[in-house]
């Protein structure tokens, strides 16, 4: 959960003094709306990790499963681009790919491409769906998080400490990485 842009389009439109727009806008409560919303008990945390937000949801949703201190966890990510500003900053700082394309884990990424979208899951323990007869769309077998450190920028990544972490992954979970069909990264 980032703070976002969209505080700004509500005082363009003289909105900004509402304590209604402002609970609504106020990035720590969006967790606790939606528990609110769905009388949901349990922890409620909104994540700002920035691009791997919802990724670093999902690593704490499934490591409050393996701790069993939750039954079930949601987790989810959402990005709105409401305004120029956010695009213009991202292009002035070079962060953006001239050619309009990411190249994921490939030597001519140039810059990232910006998109919106939402997407949430429900995370139960294996043994749980089962028993419950919920339909399962995928497994998690092992899931890690790191920060890169010091790189050559504070946004650059380091392939060096993202390789060490899915090595670190397949060990502790006993993964041959030779069967994995699909990965999954944030950005």
């Amino acid at each position: 959960a980032g703070s976002g842009d969209y505080s700004g389009v509500l005082k363009a439109r003289g909105v900004s003094g509402n304590p209604l727009a402002l609970m609504g806008n106020v990035a720590s409560i969006l967790a606790a709306r939606i528990s609110y919303f769905l009388n949901l008990k349990g922890p409620s945390i909104a994540v700002d990790t920035a691009c791997s937000s919802s990724l670093t949801a999902l690593y704490l949703a499934v490591e409050a499963l393996e701790a069993k201190t939750v039954d079930v966890a949601l987790a989810g990510g959402v990005c709105v681009i409401n305004t120029t500003e956010f695009m213009a900053a991202m292009a002035e700082g070079g962060m953006l790919s001239p050619t309009g394309s990411c190249h994921t884990f490939d030597a001519s990424a140039d810059g990232f491409v910006c998109g919106e979208g939402a997407g949430v899951v429900v995370l139960k323990r294996l043994s749980s769906a089962l028993a419950d007869g919920d339909t399962i769309h995928g497994v998690i077998r092992g899931i890690g998080i790191n920060q890169d450190g010091r790189t050559n920028g504070i946004t650059a990544p380091s392939g060096t400490a993202q390789q060490a972490l899915e090595e670190e992954v397949y060990r502790r979970f006993d993964i041959d990485p030779r069967l994995i069909s699909y990965v999954e990264a944030h950005g």
